[in-house]
């Protein structure tokens, strides 16, 4: 397993350790014990007590500034009113829900959630292939049949290719990026102008929606000797207050975008595309071949470049 994912999974681990020791004596707190807790553990087990340090020093500045700002964290209606933190398998992700970390006090019907990350931007790896109704399957509305037909004969080529032999490697496809990716990546845009232009107000909002994930959530970035939170609060259900406590910092919402402003190549680049919206949001489309074996279709990379100005964030700074 790639050790961006081991990192990952022991600074989830840190991050919900550190929150119950941190809770523990102030409020009910409890956590479950379900399988990607135990593989989580088990990742952070696997590092040296000076890493382990690391992880909990990082885990536990985040967790002071979250306290501040999430009042419901360490307050609680009554002993009853159980504070449950748990990790979540990586299956939610496929489902738009990019949560790592959820505490969730079911009396109060409340819950919030953290998405940890060794590096920078949120990212997504989502095909493209004839049988991939993109429009559908990201943004609601679905893709046209011009988009098929223009899409078809590329993937009808590769398609034909892997059938005459399984072992086929992308670099023997002769201008590779003229005759696959800048073809495929031109339809793509296409595309996405004209669902843009029908459906106003619909696309853009919920490319955003797609990509960042449908639940409010802090992005908690652990980097050298410091971390960045973030808050994606998209429909207000973070920084609530409890009762009359309320909470020490203030969270604007975050608007999303109505509209699609342009899409166009990454200057010098034949494989990614930058969307640009309105409201400050730009996110970036790099289209790849996934494996060195041709295959009928391709993945995209799909980075944040750029959030609105309102997007919350905070450096810790940490010392390790």
């Amino acid at each position: 397993m790639a050790s961006q994912t081991i990192n990952g999974k022991a600074f989830e681990y840190a991050l919900l350790f550190e929150f119950y020791e941190r809770l523990k004596t102030i409020t009910s707190v409890s956590i479950t014990e379900n399988e990607p807790y135990k593989t989580a553990k088990g990742f952070f087990d696997s590092f040296c007590e000076s890493e382990q340090d690391t992880f909990r020093i990082t885990a536990s500045a985040s967790i002071n500034f979250l306290i501040d700002i999430e009042p419901r964290l360490s307050n609680g209606i009554s002993e009853d009113d159980i504070l449950v933190l748990e990790l979540v398998s990586d299956q939610a992700g496929q489902t738009g829900d990019v949560r790592d970390v959820l505490m969730i006090r079911s009396l109060q019907k409340w819950e919030i959630g953290i998405s940890a990350k060794n590096n920078h931007r949120a990212v997504k790896h989502s095909r493209l292939s004839n049988k991939i109704n993109f429009g559908e399957k990201w943004l609601g509305v679905s893709c046209s049949d011009n988009y098929f037909k223009e899409i078809n004969p590329i993937f009808d080529m590769l398609a034909d290719l892997r059938t005459k032999d399984k072992s086929t490697k992308w670099t023997s496809i002769e201008n590779m990026h003229q005759v696959v990716y800048i073809p495929i990546l031109d339809a793509f845009r296409k595309e996405l102008l004209r669902l843009d232009k029908e459906n106003p107000s619909i696309v853009a909002e919920n490319l955003v929606q797609y990509l960042i994930g449908n639940q409010d959530f802090y992005k908690v970035i652990k980097g050298k000797k410091k971390v960045e939170i973030q808050a994606y609060n998209l429909h207000g259900t973070l920084n609530l207050p409890f009762e009359k406590i309320k909470p020490k910092a203030k969270i604007p919402k975050l608007k999303l975008p109505t509209r699609l402003i342009e899409i166009v190549y990454q200057e010098n680049s034949t494989t990614t595309l930058l969307v640009s919206l309105n409201e400050g949001w730009q996110i970036s489309f790099r289209i790849h071949n996934a494996s060195s074996r041709v295959e009928p279709s391709l993945k995209f990379d799909i980075n944040l470049v750029s959030a609105p100005h309102t997007l919350f964030t905070n450096h810790i700074f940490v010392n390790g």
